[in-house]
């Protein structure tokens, strides 16, 4: 069975909006890093900024997928963790944590595997204060669940 990016049929959701960063513009498969090109999210300066993308039925989840801001401040997203579940508890962050995200360099893809983590939902979470959380496309690659690779 082939493995596809499921979250291109999701519908994003995030903590906060800042500018013209959706939440639905990183499940377009542009991995255009320039947020000025209006292809990134950006939340608001906050606590714990989140983004979550419903894909609206369980899936086996192998890896996600993460093009980082290419233009400016890529460190953002240092620290960022993946959660991976079927619960919307805490907006998702309650679920099974994938991996934490260390760095990923300007404008750079980067893939994390996932070991075929069962879930509806996906979610990106930068814990702490004052955090702004910016994503320039994400890819979530799996399989309907109850089909193993």
């Amino acid at each position: 069975m082939i493995k596809r990016n499921v979250a291109l049929k999701g519908v994003a959701t995030q903590s906060s909006l800042y500018g013209d960063g959706q939440a639905n513009n990183v499940i377009d498969g542009n991995r255009e890093s320039n947020y000025h090109k209006i292809s990134c999210t950006h939340t608001e300066q906050e606590t714990n900024p989140w983004w979550r993308v419903d894909r609206s039925s369980r899936s086996r989840v192998t890896a996600v997928t993460f093009t980082n801001r290419g233009d400016v401040v890529p460190e953002r997203l240092d620290g960022a963790e993946i959660c991976i579940g079927n619960s919307l508890e805490n907006t998702g962050i309650n679920n099974l944590r994938c991996v934490v995200i260390h760095h990923i360099p300007a404008g750079e893809t980067y893939t994390f595997q996932c070991n075929e983590m069962e879930g509806q939902y996906v979610v990106v979470v930068i814990p702490g204060q004052n955090k702004i959380l910016t994503l320039c496309e994400v890819e979530v690659y799996g399989l309907p669940a109850g089909n193993h690779l």
